[in-house]
């Protein structure tokens, strides 16, 4: 096979994109000239790479491994320019990180301290569902990933980020937020909102609450924390979230933290890639960064007494 790297980026770009355009646009390349291309490879390869159903482009079996050979090429490529920059004292590069949605409170945070140290490093933040980010972890897309709730069912290098305590809330207007110790025994007659099951933190809630023999009412099942908190606020239901969802400022969602005998539930973020992968240079600085700065971080945004009023 005569296949030029130029040629697997391209490809790469059409399993990440799923059209032959979007695939050009990104390779700053034309349509027809991304088409003879992506024909060319598929000639060298001798089999189908893809097709086309419904104008979406859908790989073949074939050219889902061509693409898991072109990512790890161009890993391994980059891994090489950015040793070879730090070599000349450079630091430049692409860094890619996925979180799940509720780490969207934290995170942007820590990336923008990172930035400011290293203006020249490009990052792609993903923020998706728990399912999104344990696809993308699957088919190792990304540098490193963060959730509360990593799969069982992969090998993964594990480390423990920062405390996620998951937190019970109730309108601040509810005759539970009066204040003062409630037993879980007496929210078995109120309405629960939760996550969407397949979300970090339903998983443990629902753990939780399995261990401790509670089976809640449920109302309504959201895949948003701002809908969990609209929805609290307007009376509709109590409900678990991560207490970074409220900034440590719950009064201004207008709900209020109730003090739950078995709450907060104990969780934690963490910071996975697949065991055995080889981080970029980038990725390191990054790992360590990461580590270093959440503590500090974690003590600035914990939850103030306030945070309960």
């Amino acid at each position: 096979m005569n296949i030029t790297f130029r040629q697997l980026r391209l490809f790469l770009a059409l399993a990440d994109t799923g059209s032959v355009s979007a695939a050009a646009r990104a390779c700053h390349v034309t349509q027809p000239t991304a088409s003879m291309q992506l024909k060319e490879v598929s000639d060298s390869v001798g089999v189908a790479l893809y097709e086309v159903i419904a104008k979406r482009v859908h790989l073949t079996d074939a050219g889902r491994e061509l693409a898991q050979t072109a990512r790890a090429m161009t890993d391994h490529w980059a891994a090489f320019e950015q040793g070879i920059d730090a070599a000349k004292g450079l630091t430049r590069g692409k860094l890619r990180v996925a979180v799940v949605s509720t780490a969207k409170y934290f995170v942007p945070r820590l990336l923008g301290s990172f930035c400011a140290k290293h203006p020249e490093i490009d990052i792609s933040l993903e923020v998706l569902n728990r399912d999104g980010v344990v696809q993308r972890l699957r088919e190792n897309l990304d540098d490193l990933y963060i959730m509360s709730m990593p799969p069982a069912d992969i090998e993964l290098a594990d480390q423990v980020l920062m405390p996620n305590p998951l937190v019970l809330i109730a309108a601040n207007t509810h005759p539970l937020a009066a204040g003062g110790q409630i037993e879980l025994a007496a929210l078995a007659t109120q309405r629960f909102i939760l996550r969407e099951r397949g979300s970090g933190t339903r998983m443990a809630v629902d753990a939780h609450f399995k261990h401790l023999g509670f089976k809640p009412n449920l109302r309504l099942e959201l895949g948003s924390n701002e809908a969990i908190k609209e929805a609290v606020a307007g009376g509709l239901g109590v409900s678990v979230i991560s207490s970074h969802a409220l900034h440590g400022q719950a009064a201004e969602h207008g709900v209020a933290v109730l003090e739950v005998g078995g709450f907060p539930i104990a969780s934690h973020w963490h910071v996975v890639r697949q065991k055995g992968k080889q981080l970029s240079p980038i990725a390191k600085v990054f790992l360590a960064h990461l580590l270093a700065q959440s503590g500090q971080w974690r003590s600035r945004s914990e939850p103030s007494g306030a945070a309960s009023s």
